[in-house]
């Protein structure tokens, strides 16, 4: 059976749980709207570090690519994912990312005064350069602390250079650790994304559906709270069994998704269930995000 087919069934424009993240579909449930303010004030401010993390799943590249519409013309982006390496690898990712041209011969210092030079340069002409890094969380600790370095370039009156962070739990807990002690004073905002309730996951669910011309009332009130419960509240998760949901419903000729379904998916092994999210440890920059509250 195709995904038109199922579309078809119920009169949907389009797939309304799709896994990739598409601003169009964003839901501002109560805290994707803060973790978004957060963004914005770090944008506006022209904060050094932002930080925002969330487990995997929980709409953070989408908040990302939300934000860089609304980005303007005297910004310099670049956007930079799953960086790894050692030191000095992180310049040539950021480089990279900048579409400043770098000679593979070049030693690190040069790197540096390359990108010092660039960065002058955008800002005699009115601009200012933003790095947003999307899953941090691979950088580890040495490359923090070299980003950490690249923000000393803010020594006037202005912010020459922004650096926006995303990242899973495990990024929280390494800021936390001693030797990133300097790196965490830079954090100007901080946010962590929970995994919805389940008031909120029957508003998301009903969003997405309605989003795409459908009443909302093609998944039954019974089996959101499944769903909920099988997920944890996890957005990604509840876009794979919803779009599961649907394609059996479809198949079976019913004009919703009722609890029957559901089980059956869990049944015939076609969804597993995510596994227990990490424990996140209390650390002083939650006071960032309680001021929010």
């Amino acid at each position: 059976m195709s995904t038109q087919f199922y579309t078809e069934h119920f009169g949907f424009r389009e797939r309304p749980f799709t896994l990739l993240p598409d601003p169009d579909f964003v839901f501002w449930s109560k805290a994707h709207s803060r973790a978004f303010a957060v963004l914005e004030y770090g944008l506006i401010s022209r904060a050094p570090l932002t930080v925002v993390t969330g487990e995997v799943g929980t709409g953070k590249t989408m908040l990302i690519q939300a934000l860089l519409q609304h980005a303007d013309d005297t910004i310099t982006l670049g956007l930079i994912s799953n960086a790894q390496g050692d030191r000095g690898d992180l310049l040539r990712w950021v480089l990279n990312a900048l579409d400043v041209p770098a000679p593979p011969a070049m030693d690190y210092v040069s790197l540096f005064q390359h990108f010092l030079d660039f960065v002058l340069s955008e800002y005699a002409a009115g601009r200012y350069v933003v790095l947003v890094i999307d899953e941090a969380q691979n950088l580890g600790a040495e490359m923090l602390e070299e980003l950490r370095m690249l923000t000393n370039i803010n020594s006037g009156k202005d912010e020459l250079l922004q650096i926006i962070l995303t990242g899973q739990p495990e990024l929280r807990q390494l800021i936390t650790r001693p030797e990133l002690r300097q790196f965490a004073q830079r954090v100007t905002a901080t946010y962590h994304l929970e995994p919805f309730d389940l008031p909120t996951t029957r508003a998301y669910i009903r969003h997405r559906l309605t989003h795409v011309g459908g009443n909302g009332d093609e998944i039954t009130p019974s089996a959101m709270r499944h769903i909920f419960e099988e997920t944890g509240g996890i957005p990604r998760m509840i876009n794979k069994l919803c779009d599961l949901a649907l394609v059996y419903a479809a198949s079976g000729d019913q004009n919703k998704v009722g609890l029957p379904t559901i089980r059956e998916l869990f049944r015939d092994g076609l969804v597993l269930k995510p596994a227990e999210p990490p424990l996140i440890l209390t650390d002083r920059i939650d006071v960032h995000k309680k001021a929010a509250e």
